[in-house]
């Protein structure tokens, strides 16, 4: 059996984030980036123990373990660029729905300070990576990663993410990382999906 990790369809049309993602970085980064990811895990696993593993079951079966990084990586990048298309919503941003927001309130203060605390951490990422909003325990806690690195290989639940890879921003921001971060949080995050992921 092969090629058992398919592209998923994108949860919006290519030019519904405009102006804030443009249908070019999408087609980029969604056509090429994520898709490539999907072809080469398809070709690591064929014919191996990991073939008929979901997605979840290669990253925790591949993580930390160095003659499988390759693998592990293809399979990170395709959970949280999925992740991260359902973290984005046209007419996003605003207030997030009421049990969500009295979590973040619990843990941050205010969604002010929440927000701050993910721009922080998508700007100040050194490299590639990604600034997550988690649920750790019963608290909510804003983690950055490196590469390809997921929360969920240390236990924690995400809510959602920012893809601070220079490919999600740079052909409409160039090097103005804070502002693609600023925009994403004002105008596309997808606070009703981070709500559904509190469980």
């Amino acid at each position: 059996m092969s090629n058992v990790h398919v592209l998923p369809p994108l949860p919006f049309a290519d030019n519904a984030l405009d102006p804030v993602i443009s249908a070019n970085t999408l087609s980029f980064h969604y056509g090429k980036h994520h898709k490539a990811y999907v072809d080469n895990l398809n070709k690591l696993v064929a014919g191996t123990e990991l073939a008929d593993l979901s997605l979840e079951q290669v990253i925790a079966a591949t993580v930390g373990r160095a003659d499988k990084a390759g693998i592990f990586n293809n399979a990170a990048q395709i959970w949280n660029h999925t992740f991260y298309w359902n973290s984005l919503t046209p007419k996003g941003g605003g207030e997030p729905p009421a049990a969500l927001k009295q979590k973040i309130e619990a843990s941050f203060g205010t969604v002010e300070a929440c927000k701050q605390e993910l721009a922080t951490a998508a700007t100040t990422q050194f490299g590639s990576g990604w600034a997550w909003l988690a649920l750790d325990g019963d608290k909510l806690k804003v983690v950055k990663t490196a590469n390809a690195n997921v929360p969920l290989t240390e236990g924690m639940k995400t809510l959602l993410v920012i893809d601070v890879w220079e490919h999600a921003y740079y052909l409409d921001y160039q090097n103005r990382r804070a502002d693609y971060v600023s925009a994403v949080l004002d105008r596309l995050i997808n606070w009703g999906f981070a709500e559904n992921n509190l469980g």
